[in-house]
């Protein structure tokens, strides 16, 4: 186990969440994953980590796996202008995480409280929710209340978007 994913089981363990946790080898991306995702009964995510166009704040946008993300609808929807995405630099000193190891799980890492999380509003209909443990050669699954308990924990804020 790496210190990255060991650092996300200490604090579902603090929180009391349980998890169920499924090893495959490393993707990148969605589309990469869902192969390995075919017994894995839970809503699939994908993460897109954003900055805005001064680059004076960064959004975590979850949206499930199949989606794709429309970023100008996404910016309007939060009140902010063009979004692009932020450089892995950016992704390393707010989250501690590489790409194509994006998770909600970095939050943890995000002492500042500086990453504004946006979530699909299709999550509400969710029971179990699917993300990396920040690394890619795993998906953890967690039941979606205990996704909410999670980020009330860390205390980013969040706000939900129809994507």
């Amino acid at each position: 186990m790496t210190e990255q994913e060991a650092g996300v089981v200490a604090t579902l363990s603090e929180l009391g969440i349980a998890f169920t946790r499924y090893q495959h080898p490393p993707v990148a991306t969605g589309d990469e994953a869902a192969q390995h995702w075919a017994g894995i009964d839970a809503t699939h995510c994908k993460n897109l980590f954003l900055r805005n166009q001064k680059g004076t704040r960064h959004y975590l946008v979850v949206l499930t796996a199949t989606k794709k993300a429309d970023l100008r609808a996404v910016a309007e929807q939060i009140g902010d202008g063009k979004l692009s995405f932020a450089s892995p630099e950016r992704m390393m000193t707010h989250l501690g995480l590489t790409p194509g190891s994006v998770s909600p799980f970095g939050l943890i890492n995000d002492r500042e409280h500086a990453v504004r999380v946006v979530l699909d509003r299709d999550f509400q209909q969710a029971t179990r929710l699917a993300f990396h443990p920040n690394i890619n050669t795993a998906t953890f699954t967690v039941a979606a209340a205990d996704f909410k308990k999670f980020l009330d924990a860390c205390g980013n804020p969040v706000q939900h978007v129809t994507v």
